[in-house]
């Protein structure tokens, strides 16, 4: 049996992220090389379309996610977890991505892409310990910080949720305070 029949018979024939019956093809999920059955997905065009170039995606398309996230297959719950990590900007995908659960083995094979390897390289918004803050986290005020044209203070041990990061500045967070938004600088907040 070759690759594509047995991804057609662990799928029922459907693509293993949005369900879908047409025009299905064999993903071979990097940075592995090999097609074989345990390192890859079957996916339907649009999905492998999404995945291979996802700049441009319809964002929307992806809320399938929602469940076929509980699929039991290493190879499967990789492509989910990299598709909602990079999406996590979104917001919603955070809240699947909490709920995803991988095996440290998987885990660390969803970790291993070029776009993360790259990324280290790249400046991060650190917090006052030298934590990496990522999109959507929860951060606490280590100083009371006067707001500008706010007229309030936000006092220390305030917790700012789903905070946002200042794309062009690593020293900077946006977040909401007093049903405010605010920008903080990193060095006052402690993840």
């Amino acid at each position: 049996m070759s690759v594509k029949e047995l991804l057609l018979k662990r799928s029922d024939s459907k693509c293993e992220l949005c369900a879908s019956t047409e025009d299905l093809q064999v993903y071979a999920i990097p940075p592995n090389s090999s097609e074989s059955i345990d390192d890859s997905a079957l996916l339907c065009a649009t999905c492998f379309d999404h995945v291979e170039a996802p700049e441009g995606v319809d964002i929307n398309h992806w809320r399938c996610l929602n469940d076929s996230m509980w699929n039991p297959n290493s190879a499967v719950q990789v492509v989910i977890w990299r598709i909602l990590n990079a999406l996590r900007g979104e917001g919603w995908p955070l809240d699947l991505l909490d709920m995803l659960y991988l095996d440290d083995e998987t885990l660390a094979w969803a970790k291993k892409t070029v776009q993360d390897q790259a990324a280290d390289d790249e400046p991060k918004h650190v917090d006052s310990n030298g934590v990496v803050l990522e999109a959507g986290d929860t951060v606490v005020l280590i100083k009371d910080l006067p707001v500008k044209g706010g007229g309030f203070t936000a006092k220390r041990g305030t917790a700012v949720r789903n905070i946002s990061l200042v794309q062009n500045n690593v020293e900077h967070i946006e977040g909401r305070v007093n049903n405010q938004q605010i920008v903080i600088l990193t060095e006052f907040v402690k993840k």
